[in-house]
């Protein structure tokens, strides 16, 4: 059955109001962008409509007297890139090629496909999926900042022969990230080239989404019944087709929109097919910012309303927390491959307090796919709480945004301190300080410090 949208009534779905789980008052414009949003994690983050998700380095807590950092460690997301493929500007120009030749652009819709043929253009001469200008920065100011954080970690490198491993999932864009990363940390610091292992790979730590490990979660993701209608539900709902209509009549006259939501072009797109391809181009734009003609930007935040762009950064954060996130709460499929990895930030550690590793820094660069579910099963700020059975994910009433979990160019990190034969280990997110998960107990009130024993009791690695 065609969903008819009386041509006269797009003037009044403009007006129509998101759903309270989409305009919930803690949604910042930075949200809009999900797991796409880029790494700025100091006052620029602010700028962008969100609250820092850095630290000033002047307010980073010092450990109690007498430690000194012994080892550090992340695991970081690449750096911003270009889309994976160019699918969204194929779609998306296929139906503007057709209301061009029908007379259907709006003013701002004739400016609409040049837009999207410049990017699609930028983005294929960096390649797709590769790293952007930007997250080549993003990768450098966080290497220079770690470095300017632990300075005296990394003299005692330099000083001792430790080394620095480097390690990625083994794609292009994690690779390219732990390159970018420690040349960076060397320039800065170029007494640690002789530290600076070669980088190596390991697709069962970094990327276990798609690896033996992942086995069972792949077979889910592929068959689950209960997934599968709570996204389809999630995202055929009148609100997504009203906000659908809304982008596209930024874009095509009236007619042509109707045309769209009649199912005239099906076999390009439905009217939310079409609308979601809008939305995932803003979304990319700003990690290619560098690519730009001018190098300050693209201006596709005039393609689709803030609003609008809220409900489709709804409807992806709601994809990637069921598929990858805390889900459902009678579930752990999402998040318990990530035991490897959480496994191995711990075996770092127990090493070097061992006396078994020769390593001062362990460095991971991965995807949002480990990022999200390693987030989920340490129980992270905003990864805590999965869906009760029954009762969908929203805005309103669950902290999870894609945005704050796993940015580009997200990370978390491990310092380690010593004192004698006692361990303390510090994590930063996104370079903030931050506690361990409930029942952890630092070693005094309200300080982000933690004595290994402690940990490894929490984590239950007896």
């Amino acid at each position: 059955m065609k969903r008819v949208i009386p041509v006269l009534s797009l003037g009044a779905l403009l007006l129509t109001a998101l759903p309270a789980h989409a305009t919930d008052t803690g949604l910042t414009h930075r949200d809009s962008y999900g797991t796409k949003a880029v790494y700025s994690p100091t006052l620029e983050h602010a700028r962008a409509g969100g609250p820092p998700s850095g630290q000033n380095p002047r307010t980073y807590r010092q450990p109690p007297a007498g430690y000194t950092a012994v080892f550090t460690e992340n695991v970081s997301r690449h750096g911003s890139r270009s889309a994976t493929d160019g699918e969204d500007g194929d779609t998306i120009l296929a139906l503007w090629n057709q209301a061009q030749a029908d007379g259907q652009l709006t003013a701002r819709g004739k400016k609409f496909g040049p837009d999207v043929q410049a990017l699609e253009a930028a983005m294929s001469a960096v390649g797709y999926g590769n790293l952007s200008g930007r997250g080549k920065d993003e990768l450098r100011a966080t290497a220079v900042r770690l470095d300017k954080r632990l300075p005296s970690l990394f003299s005692s490198i330099a000083k001792n022969g430790e080394k620095i491993d480097v390690v990625s999932s083994g794609q292009g864009r994690a690779v390219d990230s732990g390159t970018v990363f420690a040349t960076a940390l060397t320039d800065a610091d170029p007494a640690l080239k002789a530290s600076v292992g070669t980088a190596r790979v390991d697709k069962n730590l970094l990327y276990f989404h798609k690896s033996a490990g992942g086995a069972d979660y792949q077979k889910w993701l592929a068959s689950d019944e209960r997934l599968a209608s709570t996204l389809t539900s999630v995202t055929d709902q009148p609100a997504s087709h009203r906000a659908a209509a809304r982008v596209l009549a930024r874009i095509f006259e009236p007619a042509f929109v109707q045309r769209i939501v009649n199912g005239e072009f099906a076999s390009t797109a439905d009217d939310i097919t079409a609308a979601t391809a809008v939305y995932n181009l803003y979304a990319i734009a700003p990690a290619m910012s560098e690519e730009s003609p001018d190098g300050k930007g693209w201006d596709f935040d005039r393609y689709i309303a803030p609003r609008d762009a809220a409900w489709f950064g709804y409807l992806g954060d709601a994809e990637d927390f069921y598929e990858k996130g805390p889900s459902f709460s009678d579930s752990d499929i999402t998040y318990k491959m990530a035991q490897p990895l959480l496994d191995d930030l711990f075996e770092q550690v127990e090493a070097k307090r061992d006396g078994t590793s020769t390593l001062g820094a362990e460095l991971r660069f991965t995807h949002a796919e480990e990022i999200i579910p390693l987030a989920a099963l340490m129980r992270l700020p905003g990864s805590e709480k999965a869906a009760t059975p029954g009762r969908t994910y929203t805005y309103a009433d669950n902290p999870w945004r894609g945005a704050e979990v796993a940015s580009l160019a997200s990370n978390i990190q491990w310092d380690v301190f010593k004192k004698g034969d006692d361990y303390l280990v510090r994590m930063l997110y996104n370079e903030k300080e931050i506690a361990f998960k409930a029942g952890c107990r630092p070693i005094s009130k309200h300080s982000t410090f933690y004595d290994l024993n402690e940990l490894e009791k929490c984590f239950d690695r007896s």
